[in-house]
């Protein structure tokens, strides 16, 4: 399988009261083109630093991200907002969709960062809308008048409308409840079934069962892996092997 994705010797280090907090410690990590891969561990562990780190969202103090053929440890602020904004797509727990603006907006000014070209990515902006379920009635409304799930569905439309190379996910369904939690997930599958390669946080193991691969963070690295292949539903297997896994990394 080709590399998207690849980290050598990563390490985030933070200053608390004149301690030093390894956060990652000397993560060699490799995330595959086409994956959903899903990141779990404790609460404190380093998941959300390391998704953060992969993405350029945040700077190692140590070691590579290389994403695709970029090291982008390298790039400065300029040049990584630059690439994410062309590579790489996002959608958070908090969804922050612009409250003034409309649904089909708040996609369409994202694409416009990108491509200039308004009737292109309006076009866009309406297929990929109408691939989450968001129905065309609720296009010119505000985000304050839909519900959470299908706020976080736009905001998997927002994430998309530049066709990044990765879509990074950090808890999308922690505010949800567990059926608007299963029609985002259920979007986020369509999209890898589609090919596109995902990388999602997750404390879930619900959310976690859509992943095609499981790496589990524990003080700071990876502790262990768990192959799934691509997701089935009502695949008990798939949910035993996952269980098992998440008790032998003392889950």
């Amino acid at each position: 399988m080709k590399t998207i994705i690849e980290t050598q010797k990563l390490c985030k280090t933070f200053s608390n009261g004149g301690l030093q907090q390894h956060v990652l410690r000397n993560i060699d990590l490799e995330i595959y083109e086409g994956d959903f891969t899903v990141i779990m561990g404790a609460s404190g562990a380093g998941k959300s630093t390391l998704l953060y780190a992969l993405s350029g969202m945040d700077k190692p103090t140590l070691g590579k991200v290389i994403v695709g053929d970029s090291d982008i440890t390298k790039m400065n602020t300029d040049e990584l907002a630059l690439f994410r904004r062309s590579n790489c797509g996002f959608v958070f727990q908090q969804i922050y969709l612009v409250d003034s603006m409309s649904i089909l907006d708040n996609v369409l000014s994202a694409g416009l960062l990108v491509n200039k070209d308004r009737k292109a990515v309006a076009a866009k902006a309406k297929e990929i809308l109408k691939a989450v379920d968001i129905e065309e009635h609720l296009w010119k409304k505000f985000p304050t008048q839909i519900s959470g799930g299908e706020a976080q569905r736009v905001g998997i439309a927002r994430a998309l409308i530049n066709s990044p190379k990765i879509v990074f996910a950090d808890e999308p369904t922690g505010a949800l409840n567990s059926k608007t939690g299963r029609d985002v997930l259920d979007a986020l599958t369509e999209f890898n079934n589609k090919g596109q390669s995902i990388v999602m946080v997750t404390h879930d193991i619900v959310s976690a069962r859509r992943g095609s691969r499981v790496l589990y963070v524990k003080d700071g690295e990876i502790a262990g892996v768990c192959e799934l292949g691509k997701y089935v539903p009502d695949d008990k297997e798939r949910h035993s092997k996952l269980s098992d896994f998440l008790v032998s990394m003392g889950w």
